[in-house]
């Protein structure tokens, strides 16, 4: 029986962070270390570290997700270990785990077999509590705009129009909708309130995108909580919060450094929901990353549609990034999904249900070819993978222009992506990529919207209500036209059914709502049915999770 995740990862013998640390330049000093294999690295490293030449970006994205699985974060850590392998100085940049999906059902984001980021269990359990401090900022907020209405309301704001809401890292739908101030008039005045999960709050898209301690600052002073009566908007920073939640997330701020089973370095910091905000881990770590290696590995969130647009239309254009390479990860299984198949089937060779899923591939190459990016396709082996069906796909790829590498970095580490690796330092090193986003910041945010619908949906337009356009109408006139469009659907499917797979086309992207996140500069809009507060599936994993007789901890992947 092959081993899990965890007992692979408890397996890998660990070098002293100081050690992998110093093969990227960085030494003990700059660090601060949270035991002898995680570290964060000091701001004031970050800083000068920053004044350096960047080296090549490559972005990790996929096809539509399935429950079939298609393991992008496990392709960057292998990819990551493939470059370091064929003598290229690499660093991998991820998101950090939620303990949300950890005790749920989606499992968690250190990558998978020989492709993983070690410690394993401190990674997607507590880590360096960057998570806990983001909540407490978020909720000290929430405090204090409660707290200021309490004492006399003196910015008139209006219990009705609150829109700030509380967080709490973990799947709870009993916390999606509640009334908070219960108990008599020494408690508040009752209002509905809510919960969200910490990476749906808005301050863990802002600390992702902050360049710096003032840029943070300054995003979170701009955070919109309320509105008065007369819908003047009431920030943070009218309440003095700024400076305070700026003092809780100071040291989480600092990038977060650890290591591959291979013993290379790694950058785990922030995470953004990708169907809600933009997905990426923070700005800072790549920046580091680029300008400590010669190459930097990172992913966005989801399926290309949604990740890998937000990750070029977002953090790219706000952070001046520029991708040289990007590799779209599609796995056997997942596209005889997206072909029809049904997932107790996966297993038979099925070339025409292949055929018809690719339908999903290669509408995501078309559209990363949009933004000027070169594009490789990973093909991650699955065992009951068959030949012809290996075969096909690169076929495939190859009749549109394209190329498809079977890599098997999850059984095999680094040197399951030595091919990939020598295609991705091809394409960097060629000049092909000619960066450049989907839509330019005048143009008007409704247009944004349709431009992304139909050229990276293929929708036939979009639809919203008199209230919605009315909204579009209000942050316009308030100064935030030039913002980005942050979409907010399902990732399972190019529109906004979650069952249509494959490559649909024909439908509208109704716009249901939309959120101004003035914090953290971008526009959410939502499409069709999103949850902010998830919630536990019947038998969640936390039923499996507990300490051996040994004390370690068991059910964890």
């Amino acid at each position: 029986m092959p081993l899990s995740d965890i007992e692979i990862a408890r397996e890998a013998k660990m070098r002293p962070i100081e050690e992998v640390a110093a093969k990227i330049g960085i030494s003990r000093d700059q660090l601060l270390q949270y035991g002898p294999y995680k570290a964060k690295l000091s701001l004031d490293a970050v800083k000068e570290i920053g004044k350096r030449k960047p080296g090549k970006l490559v972005l990790v994205t996929a096809i539509n997700p399935t429950p079939a699985g298609e393991g992008k974060t496990t392709t960057t850590v292998g990819l990551g270990d493939g470059l370091n392998a064929i003598g290229k100085k690499a660093i991998i940049c991820l998101r950090e785990p939620s303990l949300g999906p950890c005790f749920g059902v989606k499992g968690g984001a250190a990558g998978g077999g020989y492709a993983q980021i070690v410690p394993m269990e401190d990674i997607n359990l507590h880590f360096t509590g960057d998570f806990h401090a983001i909540a407490a900022a978020n909720n000290l907020l929430a405090a204090m705009l409660d707290n200021h209405i309490y004492w006399g309301n003196e910015l008139g704001i209006d219990v009705r129009r609150v829109t700030w809401k509380r967080v709490v890292d973990m799947n709870d739908r009993a916390l999606r909708q509640i009334t908070n101030s219960l108990g008599g008039p020494g408690n508040g005045y009752p209002r509905e309130d809510g919960f969200d999960i910490v990476v749906a709050s808005e301050v863990m898209a802002i600390f992702c995108l902050a360049t710096d301690l003032d840029d943070l600052a300054r995003r979170l002073g701009n955070i919109i909580v309320a509105r008065t009566r007369d819908k003047k908007p009431i920030r943070a920073k009218d309440l003095s919060a700024d400076g305070a939640m700026t003092v809780l997330l100071r040291d989480a701020l600092m990038p977060n450094l650890v290591q591959t089973l291979e013993g290379n370095p790694a950058f785990v910091h922030g995470g953004p929901f990708a169907n809600i905000a933009h997905g990426c881990n923070t700005v800072m770590a790549t920046q580091t990353g680029l300008r400590l290696g010669e190459y930097t590995v990172t992913e966005a969130g989801f399926g290309a549609d949604l990740g890998a647009e937000k990750f070029l239309d977002i953090k790219c254009r706000k952070a001046g990034l520029a991708p040289d390479a990007v590799v779209i990860v599609a796995t056997v299984r997942a596209l005889k999904m997206h072909g029809g198949v049904a997932k107790d089937q996966l297993g038979k060779e099925d070339l025409a249900a292949l055929r018809k899923g690719f339908a999903n591939l290669e509408r995501h190459l078309q559209n990363l070819a949009k933004f000027g990016v070169p594009a490789v396709v990973a093909i991650n082996k699955f065992i009951a993978d068959t030949q012809a069906e290996h075969d096909l796909i690169k076929e495939l790829c190859a009749g549109v222009g394209s190329k498809a590498i079977l890599c098997s970095h999850w059984a095999d580490g680094s040197k399951g992506t030595i091919e990939l690796a020598h295609e991705v330092v091809r394409i960097a090193e060629s000049g092909e990529a000619k960066y450049k986003p989907l839509y330019a910041d005048e143009l008007p945010l409704v247009e944004k919207v349709r431009t992304i619908a139909k050229e990276i949906y293929r929708a036939e337009d979009i639809s919203m209500d008199q209230k919605v356009k009315d909204l579009f109408k209000e942050f316009t006139d308030g100064g935030f036209g030039n913002y980005p469009v942050c979409i907010a659907k399902t990732q399972y499917s190019f529109s906004t059914d979650p069952n249509a797979k494959g490559a649909p086309t024909g439908h509208t992207l109704n716009v249901r709502d939309v959120r101004l996140s003035a914090g953290a500069e971008f526009i959410v809009v939502v499409c069709g049915e999103i949850m902010t507060m998830p919630g536990l599936p019947k038998v969640p994993s936390a039923n499996s999770i507990k300490l051996n007789a040994q004390g370690q901890i068991e059910g964890l992947f």
